[in-house]
Protein backbone atom coordinates (compact mmCIF):
# COMPACT_ATOMS: atom_id res chain seq x y z
CA UNK A 1 0.00 0.00 0.00
CA UNK A 2 1.14 3.63 -0.86
CA UNK A 3 1.82 5.52 1.93
CA UNK A 4 0.32 8.90 2.20
CA UNK A 5 3.17 11.42 2.35
CA UNK A 6 1.52 14.96 2.87
CA UNK A 7 1.40 16.20 6.37
CA UNK A 8 -2.13 15.73 8.47
CA UNK A 9 -4.13 18.97 8.10
CA UNK A 10 -3.47 21.81 10.28
CA UNK A 11 0.64 21.38 10.46
CA UNK A 12 2.54 23.39 7.92
CA UNK A 13 5.33 22.71 5.67
CA UNK A 14 6.69 24.68 3.73
CA UNK A 15 9.31 24.73 0.56
CA UNK A 16 13.10 25.61 1.19
CA UNK A 17 12.72 29.11 0.24
CA UNK A 18 10.05 29.61 2.06
CA UNK A 19 11.76 28.51 5.16
CA UNK A 20 14.34 30.99 4.98
CA UNK A 21 11.78 33.31 5.03
CA UNK A 22 10.37 32.47 8.23
CA UNK A 23 13.45 31.68 10.04
CA UNK A 24 14.79 35.23 8.81
CA UNK A 25 11.39 36.66 10.63
CA UNK A 26 12.16 34.18 13.64
CA UNK A 27 15.35 35.43 13.95
CA UNK A 28 14.67 39.27 14.06
CA UNK A 29 12.02 38.26 16.82
CA UNK A 30 14.81 35.95 18.44
CA UNK A 31 17.49 39.01 18.51
CA UNK A 32 15.21 41.79 19.36
CA UNK A 33 14.69 39.96 22.68
CA UNK A 34 17.60 39.09 23.93
CA UNK A 35 18.46 42.89 22.84
CA UNK A 36 16.18 44.05 25.85
CA UNK A 37 17.82 41.30 28.16
CA UNK A 38 15.49 38.27 28.09
CA UNK A 39 17.11 34.60 29.15
CA UNK A 40 16.03 32.40 26.19
CA UNK A 41 14.56 29.15 28.14
CA UNK A 42 13.06 26.09 26.70
CA UNK A 43 10.18 23.86 28.45
CA UNK A 44 9.45 20.51 27.63
CA UNK A 45 7.18 19.80 25.05
CA UNK A 46 5.06 17.55 27.06
CA UNK A 47 3.57 18.52 30.08
CA UNK A 48 1.14 16.78 32.92
CA UNK A 49 -1.91 17.31 31.74
CA UNK A 50 -3.15 18.19 35.50
CA UNK A 51 -0.71 21.41 34.97
CA UNK A 52 -2.48 22.08 31.62
CA UNK A 53 -5.97 21.55 32.72
CA UNK A 54 -5.12 23.47 36.08
CA UNK A 55 -6.71 26.84 35.35
CA UNK A 56 -8.43 25.83 31.34
CA UNK A 57 -11.49 26.74 29.94
CA UNK A 58 -13.70 24.09 28.71
CA UNK A 59 -12.66 25.78 25.09
CA UNK A 60 -9.29 24.89 26.63
CA UNK A 61 -9.36 21.82 27.81
CA UNK A 62 -11.18 19.93 24.45
CA UNK A 63 -8.35 21.36 22.37
CA UNK A 64 -5.92 19.54 24.30
CA UNK A 65 -3.84 16.28 22.61
CA UNK A 66 -3.25 13.48 25.22
CA UNK A 67 -0.19 12.07 24.59
CA UNK A 68 -0.39 8.20 25.37
CA UNK A 69 2.61 5.48 25.71
CA UNK A 70 0.79 1.91 24.67
CA UNK A 71 3.18 0.72 27.75
CA UNK A 72 1.78 3.68 30.38
CA UNK A 73 -0.97 2.91 32.64
CA UNK A 74 -2.18 6.18 33.63
CA UNK A 75 -5.30 7.06 30.91
CA UNK A 76 -4.27 11.01 29.69
CA UNK A 77 -1.56 11.43 32.29
CA UNK A 78 0.51 13.80 29.76
CA UNK A 79 -0.46 16.51 27.24
CA UNK A 80 1.10 18.66 24.64
CA UNK A 81 1.27 22.20 26.06
CA UNK A 82 -1.21 24.44 24.34
CA UNK A 83 0.44 27.77 24.89
CA UNK A 84 3.95 29.33 26.64
CA UNK A 85 2.03 30.61 29.56
CA UNK A 86 0.97 27.86 31.68
CA UNK A 87 4.50 25.80 31.61
CA UNK A 88 6.21 29.61 32.32
CA UNK A 89 3.87 29.23 35.50
CA UNK A 90 4.74 25.62 35.93
CA UNK A 91 8.89 25.99 35.81
CA UNK A 92 8.58 29.62 37.84
CA UNK A 93 6.68 27.65 39.86
CA UNK A 94 9.18 24.42 40.43
CA UNK A 95 12.67 26.93 40.59
CA UNK A 96 11.75 29.58 42.38
CA UNK A 97 14.43 29.86 44.91
CA UNK A 98 17.20 29.84 42.12
CA UNK A 99 16.05 32.53 40.19
CA UNK A 100 16.52 36.02 40.32
CA UNK A 101 13.26 38.57 39.57
CA UNK A 102 12.72 40.47 37.83
CA UNK A 103 12.68 37.57 36.04
CA UNK A 104 13.31 38.14 32.00
CA UNK A 105 12.73 35.20 29.65
CA UNK A 106 11.79 34.30 26.31
CA UNK A 107 10.55 31.71 24.64
CA UNK A 108 9.91 30.46 20.85
CA UNK A 109 8.79 27.03 19.96
CA UNK A 110 5.92 25.08 18.56
CA UNK A 111 2.54 24.60 20.84
CA UNK A 112 -0.19 22.26 19.79
CA UNK A 113 -4.43 23.05 19.48
CA UNK A 114 -7.13 20.24 18.35
CA UNK A 115 -9.12 22.51 16.89
CA UNK A 116 -10.56 22.81 13.18
CA UNK A 117 -7.94 23.23 10.28
CA UNK A 118 -8.56 26.55 8.95
CA UNK A 119 -6.82 29.33 6.46
CA UNK A 120 -4.38 30.83 9.24
CA UNK A 121 -5.27 28.60 11.85
CA UNK A 122 -2.66 25.31 12.63
CA UNK A 123 -2.97 22.93 15.24
CA UNK A 124 0.95 23.09 15.11
CA UNK A 125 2.10 26.58 15.89
CA UNK A 126 5.00 28.76 16.46
CA UNK A 127 4.36 31.18 19.57
CA UNK A 128 7.18 33.73 20.42
CA UNK A 129 6.53 34.95 23.93
CA UNK A 130 8.14 37.40 26.33
CA UNK A 131 7.27 37.77 30.15
CA UNK A 132 9.04 39.64 32.65
CA UNK A 133 7.94 37.68 36.09
CA UNK A 134 8.03 40.07 39.18
CA UNK A 135 8.48 38.65 43.27
CA UNK A 136 5.64 40.93 44.89
CA UNK A 137 5.93 43.91 42.84
CA UNK A 138 6.73 44.77 39.18
CA UNK A 139 7.35 48.39 38.15
CA UNK A 140 4.58 49.47 35.54
CA UNK A 141 7.55 50.65 33.46
CA UNK A 142 7.82 47.07 32.15
CA UNK A 143 4.59 47.44 30.39
CA UNK A 144 5.92 50.30 28.41
CA UNK A 145 9.18 48.21 27.52
CA UNK A 146 6.56 45.51 26.09
CA UNK A 147 5.18 47.89 23.45
CA UNK A 148 8.95 49.27 22.40
CA UNK A 149 10.18 45.49 22.02
CA UNK A 150 6.71 45.13 19.56
CA UNK A 151 8.09 48.64 17.73
CA UNK A 152 11.35 47.92 17.00
CA UNK A 153 10.28 43.70 15.70
CA UNK A 154 7.68 45.02 13.24
CA UNK A 155 10.08 48.06 12.41
CA UNK A 156 13.00 45.81 11.17
CA UNK A 157 10.10 42.83 9.59
CA UNK A 158 9.39 45.97 6.91
CA UNK A 159 6.38 44.00 6.56
CA UNK A 160 3.82 47.05 6.58
CA UNK A 161 2.06 49.41 8.22
CA UNK A 162 1.55 48.70 12.19
CA UNK A 163 -0.67 50.24 15.33
CA UNK A 164 -0.16 48.88 18.90
CA UNK A 165 -3.44 49.40 20.16
CA UNK A 166 -3.52 49.70 24.38
CA UNK A 167 -5.79 49.80 27.04
CA UNK A 168 -6.24 48.87 31.00
CA UNK A 169 -8.60 46.58 32.37
CA UNK A 170 -8.68 48.60 35.64
CA UNK A 171 -10.37 51.43 33.65
CA UNK A 172 -12.88 49.14 32.30
CA UNK A 173 -13.08 47.61 36.18
CA UNK A 174 -13.96 50.75 37.57
CA UNK A 175 -16.35 51.61 35.27
CA UNK A 176 -18.27 48.51 35.72
CA UNK A 177 -18.36 48.97 39.54
CA UNK A 178 -18.92 52.78 39.24
CA UNK A 179 -22.14 52.46 37.17
CA UNK A 180 -23.17 49.48 39.48
CA UNK A 181 -23.26 46.29 37.13
CA UNK A 182 -24.30 43.24 38.60
CA UNK A 183 -23.81 41.17 35.24
CA UNK A 184 -19.94 39.15 35.59
CA UNK A 185 -17.84 41.37 34.36
CA UNK A 186 -16.22 39.11 32.29
CA UNK A 187 -19.34 38.59 29.17
CA UNK A 188 -19.49 42.28 29.33
CA UNK A 189 -15.76 42.63 28.71
CA UNK A 190 -16.41 39.62 25.59
CA UNK A 191 -19.15 41.93 24.10
CA UNK A 192 -16.79 45.03 24.49
CA UNK A 193 -14.20 42.81 22.97
CA UNK A 194 -15.78 42.32 19.64
CA UNK A 195 -17.55 45.85 19.71
CA UNK A 196 -14.82 46.86 16.38
CA UNK A 197 -16.63 43.92 14.62
CA UNK A 198 -20.30 45.06 14.85
CA UNK A 199 -22.77 47.85 14.60
CA UNK A 200 -23.74 49.90 17.54
CA UNK A 201 -26.93 48.55 17.38
CA UNK A 202 -26.12 45.31 17.72
CA UNK A 203 -23.50 45.74 20.67
CA UNK A 204 -26.87 47.61 22.44
CA UNK A 205 -28.47 44.70 21.62
CA UNK A 206 -25.47 42.59 23.25
CA UNK A 207 -25.85 43.97 26.22
CA UNK A 208 -29.63 43.80 26.33
CA UNK A 209 -29.37 40.50 26.12
CA UNK A 210 -27.48 40.19 29.35
CA UNK A 211 -30.20 42.30 31.14
CA UNK A 212 -27.91 45.48 31.85
CA UNK A 213 -29.84 48.51 32.65
CA UNK A 214 -30.46 51.04 30.01
CA UNK A 215 -28.81 53.84 31.94
CA UNK A 216 -25.57 51.76 32.23
CA UNK A 217 -25.40 50.67 28.69
CA UNK A 218 -26.06 54.55 27.82
CA UNK A 219 -22.86 54.81 30.40
CA UNK A 220 -20.80 52.20 28.76
CA UNK A 221 -21.79 53.87 25.10
CA UNK A 222 -20.66 57.33 26.19
CA UNK A 223 -17.62 55.18 27.37
CA UNK A 224 -16.99 53.79 24.36
CA UNK A 225 -17.01 56.58 22.26
CA UNK A 226 -14.17 58.26 23.60
CA UNK A 227 -11.48 58.34 20.89
CA UNK A 228 -8.81 60.57 19.48
CA UNK A 229 -5.00 61.22 20.26
CA UNK A 230 -3.02 59.60 23.60
CA UNK A 231 -2.92 63.06 25.49
CA UNK A 232 -6.74 63.58 24.38
CA UNK A 233 -8.03 60.29 25.50
CA UNK A 234 -6.36 60.45 28.79
CA UNK A 235 -7.74 64.05 29.13
CA UNK A 236 -11.03 62.86 28.41
CA UNK A 237 -10.75 59.80 31.20
CA UNK A 238 -10.03 62.27 33.29
CA UNK A 239 -12.90 64.47 32.79
CA UNK A 240 -15.40 61.85 33.43
CA UNK A 241 -17.13 62.44 36.83
CA UNK A 242 -15.65 58.73 38.29
CA UNK A 243 -14.14 58.59 41.71
CA UNK A 244 -13.70 54.48 41.68
CA UNK A 245 -10.47 54.23 42.95
CA UNK A 246 -9.54 51.08 40.28
CA UNK A 247 -10.50 53.48 37.58
CA UNK A 248 -8.17 56.10 38.01
CA UNK A 249 -5.40 53.84 39.13
CA UNK A 250 -5.95 52.40 35.91
CA UNK A 251 -5.63 56.10 33.98
CA UNK A 252 -2.66 56.81 35.94
CA UNK A 253 -0.69 53.41 34.82
CA UNK A 254 -2.11 54.27 31.54
CA UNK A 255 -0.46 57.35 31.66
CA UNK A 256 3.03 56.50 32.58
CA UNK A 257 3.18 53.59 29.74
CA UNK A 258 2.19 55.69 27.04
CA UNK A 259 4.61 58.62 28.76
CA UNK A 260 7.40 56.09 29.15
CA UNK A 261 6.96 54.74 25.77
CA UNK A 262 7.99 57.81 23.84
CA UNK A 263 10.92 57.91 26.02
CA UNK A 264 11.90 54.36 24.72
CA UNK A 265 11.49 56.04 21.30
CA UNK A 266 8.44 54.76 20.81
CA UNK A 267 6.91 57.17 17.85
CA UNK A 268 3.45 58.51 18.95
CA UNK A 269 1.83 57.31 15.55
CA UNK A 270 2.89 53.95 16.10
CA UNK A 271 0.39 53.31 18.87
CA UNK A 272 -3.02 54.49 20.53
CA UNK A 273 -5.23 53.67 23.00
CA UNK A 274 -8.42 51.90 22.47
CA UNK A 275 -10.65 51.55 25.00
CA UNK A 276 -12.35 48.54 23.12
CA UNK A 277 -8.79 46.30 23.47
CA UNK A 278 -9.67 44.00 26.41
CA UNK A 279 -8.18 40.77 25.77
CA UNK A 280 -10.11 37.48 26.47
CA UNK A 281 -8.61 36.01 28.87
CA UNK A 282 -9.61 36.33 32.68
CA UNK A 283 -6.39 36.29 33.91
CA UNK A 284 -5.18 39.69 32.41
CA UNK A 285 -5.79 42.59 34.98
CA UNK A 286 -4.14 45.82 34.15
CA UNK A 287 -2.43 46.96 30.67
CA UNK A 288 -3.30 45.02 27.90
CA UNK A 289 -1.98 45.18 24.37
CA UNK A 290 -3.31 44.25 20.47
CA UNK A 291 -0.91 45.11 17.51
CA UNK A 292 -2.62 45.53 14.16
CA UNK A 293 -1.31 45.47 11.04
CA UNK A 294 -2.78 48.39 9.23
CA UNK A 295 -2.25 47.87 5.41
CA UNK A 296 -3.98 44.43 5.18
CA UNK A 297 -6.58 42.03 6.47
CA UNK A 298 -4.22 40.27 8.79
CA UNK A 299 -5.68 41.59 12.48
CA UNK A 300 -4.21 41.09 15.08
CA UNK A 301 -0.48 39.68 14.97
CA UNK A 302 1.05 40.37 18.75
CA UNK A 303 -0.85 40.59 21.80
CA UNK A 304 -0.52 40.23 26.05
CA UNK A 305 -0.59 42.54 28.84
CA UNK A 306 -0.23 42.92 32.76
CA UNK A 307 -1.47 39.88 35.01
CA UNK A 308 -0.68 39.77 39.25
CA UNK A 309 -1.71 35.93 39.53
CA UNK A 310 0.16 33.66 37.01
CA UNK A 311 1.14 31.16 39.60
CA UNK A 312 -2.15 31.22 41.54
CA UNK A 313 -2.47 27.49 40.40
CA UNK A 314 1.13 26.69 41.74
CA UNK A 315 2.16 28.42 44.72
CA UNK A 316 2.13 32.36 46.06
CA UNK A 317 0.89 34.88 43.64
CA UNK A 318 3.84 36.88 41.08
CA UNK A 319 2.90 39.31 38.89
CA UNK A 320 3.99 39.71 35.40
CA UNK A 321 3.32 41.52 32.23
CA UNK A 322 4.16 39.51 29.08
CA UNK A 323 3.24 39.25 25.06
CA UNK A 324 2.79 36.28 22.75
CA UNK A 325 3.48 36.89 18.51
CA UNK A 326 1.62 34.20 16.81
CA UNK A 327 4.40 34.20 14.37
CA UNK A 328 2.75 30.77 11.65
CA UNK A 329 -0.42 32.52 11.49
CA UNK A 330 1.53 35.78 10.48
CA UNK A 331 3.83 34.14 8.77
CA UNK A 332 0.82 32.50 6.73
CA UNK A 333 -0.81 35.33 6.14
CA UNK A 334 1.89 37.62 5.00
CA UNK A 335 2.56 34.65 2.60
CA UNK A 336 -0.87 34.59 1.54
CA UNK A 337 -1.05 38.51 0.63
CA UNK A 338 1.76 38.63 -0.88
CA UNK A 339 4.25 40.25 1.46
CA UNK A 340 6.16 37.48 1.80
CA UNK A 341 7.92 36.07 -1.13
CA UNK A 342 9.96 33.42 -2.33
CA UNK A 343 13.95 34.97 -2.64
CA UNK A 344 16.65 32.63 -1.68
CA UNK A 345 16.45 28.81 -2.37
CA UNK A 346 19.58 28.00 -0.08
CA UNK A 347 21.11 28.99 2.72
CA UNK A 348 24.68 29.41 0.56
CA UNK A 349 25.94 32.37 -0.33
CA UNK A 350 28.54 30.70 -2.51
CA UNK A 351 28.39 27.54 -4.22
CA UNK A 352 31.71 25.97 -5.18
CA UNK A 353 32.11 23.97 -8.59
CA UNK A 354 35.02 22.30 -9.72
CA UNK A 355 35.97 21.06 -13.92
CA UNK A 356 37.31 17.73 -13.03
CA UNK A 357 37.87 15.88 -10.10
CA UNK A 358 41.85 16.70 -9.83
CA UNK A 359 40.66 20.28 -8.77
CA UNK A 360 38.43 18.77 -5.66
CA UNK A 361 41.43 19.50 -3.67
CA UNK A 362 41.80 23.00 -3.81
CA UNK A 363 37.80 23.54 -3.94
CA UNK A 364 38.04 22.32 -0.49
CA UNK A 365 41.07 24.44 0.42
CA UNK A 366 38.67 27.56 -0.83
CA UNK A 367 35.36 26.27 1.21
CA UNK A 368 37.37 25.73 4.39
CA UNK A 369 38.91 29.33 3.71
CA UNK A 370 35.13 31.02 3.29
CA UNK A 371 33.97 29.02 6.07
CA UNK A 372 36.50 30.35 8.58
CA UNK A 373 35.30 33.84 7.50
CA UNK A 374 31.93 33.27 8.30
CA UNK A 375 30.63 32.89 4.80
CA UNK A 376 28.00 29.95 3.92
CA UNK A 377 29.52 27.57 1.04
CA UNK A 378 27.96 25.09 -0.65
CA UNK A 379 30.46 22.47 -2.28
CA UNK A 380 28.78 20.46 -5.23
CA UNK A 381 31.19 17.00 -5.04
CA UNK A 382 28.55 15.40 -7.36
CA UNK A 383 30.29 13.95 -10.20
CA UNK A 384 28.47 15.51 -13.13
CA UNK A 385 28.98 17.26 -16.63
CA UNK A 386 29.44 20.76 -16.65
CA UNK A 387 26.62 21.67 -18.00
CA UNK A 388 24.53 19.59 -15.01
CA UNK A 389 26.58 21.63 -12.54
CA UNK A 390 25.71 24.90 -13.84
CA UNK A 391 21.64 24.14 -14.13
CA UNK A 392 22.23 23.21 -10.36
CA UNK A 393 23.51 26.95 -9.45
CA UNK A 394 20.94 28.24 -11.94
CA UNK A 395 17.75 26.39 -10.07
CA UNK A 396 19.51 27.73 -6.31
CA UNK A 397 20.77 31.12 -7.78
CA UNK A 398 23.12 31.87 -5.51
CA UNK A 399 24.91 35.32 -5.35
CA UNK A 400 28.49 34.13 -5.89
CA UNK A 401 30.06 31.13 -7.81
CA UNK A 402 33.58 30.04 -7.77
CA UNK A 403 34.15 27.86 -10.26
CA UNK A 404 38.05 26.06 -9.75
CA UNK A 405 39.70 25.13 -12.71
CA UNK A 406 42.71 24.24 -14.65
CA UNK A 407 44.38 27.58 -17.70
CA UNK A 408 47.27 26.91 -19.10
CA UNK A 409 47.97 23.52 -16.74
CA UNK A 410 47.74 26.01 -13.67
CA UNK A 411 44.79 26.36 -11.35
CA UNK A 412 42.80 28.86 -10.69
CA UNK A 413 39.58 30.19 -9.12
CA UNK A 414 36.67 32.44 -11.27
CA UNK A 415 34.33 34.22 -9.16
CA UNK A 416 30.85 34.74 -10.94
CA UNK A 417 28.38 37.78 -9.65
CA UNK A 418 26.20 39.51 -10.59
CA UNK A 419 27.24 43.71 -10.48
CA UNK A 420 24.70 46.14 -11.03
CA UNK A 421 22.42 43.98 -13.10
CA UNK A 422 25.57 42.02 -15.66
CA UNK A 423 26.97 39.02 -14.55
CA UNK A 424 30.41 39.06 -14.34
CA UNK A 425 33.15 36.53 -14.42
CA UNK A 426 36.43 37.22 -13.09
CA UNK A 427 40.02 34.81 -12.16
CA UNK A 428 41.18 36.47 -8.75
CA UNK A 429 43.52 35.37 -5.79
CA UNK A 430 41.64 33.85 -2.14
CA UNK A 431 42.15 37.28 -0.86
CA UNK A 432 40.54 39.31 -3.68
CA UNK A 433 37.34 36.93 -3.99
CA UNK A 434 37.26 37.04 -0.04
CA UNK A 435 37.06 41.04 0.42
CA UNK A 436 34.29 40.65 -2.44
CA UNK A 437 31.90 38.65 -0.98
CA UNK A 438 32.95 40.12 2.04
CA UNK A 439 31.56 43.44 1.26
CA UNK A 440 28.87 42.63 -0.35
CA UNK A 441 27.27 40.61 2.33
CA UNK A 442 28.67 42.93 4.78
CA UNK A 443 30.31 39.96 7.21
Amino acid sequence: MRINTTPPSGFLELTPSLQLEFEKLKKIIEETYQMYGFTPLDTPLIERSSTLLAKGSEETDNQIYFVKNKNSKEENELALRFDLTVPLARYVANNINNLTFPFKRSHIGKVYRGERSQAGRFREFYQCDIDIIGKENLSIHYDAEIPSIIYQIFKKMDIGKFKIKINNRKILNGLFEEIGLTVPFSKVLAIIDKSEKITKSELVNEFYKLEIEENQIKNLENFMCIKGDVKNVIEKLKDLPIKNYIFNQGIEELEIVTNTMIMLNVPPSYFEIDLSIVRGLDYYTGTVYETIMEDNNIGSVCSGGRYDNLLENYSENLPGVGISIGLSRLFYCLKESGIIKERKKTIADVIIITNNKENIKTGIETANTLRTNNINVDFLFEDMKIKKKYAYIDKLNTPFVIVVKDIDEKEVLSLQYRKNGNLEKEILTMNQILKIISDELKI
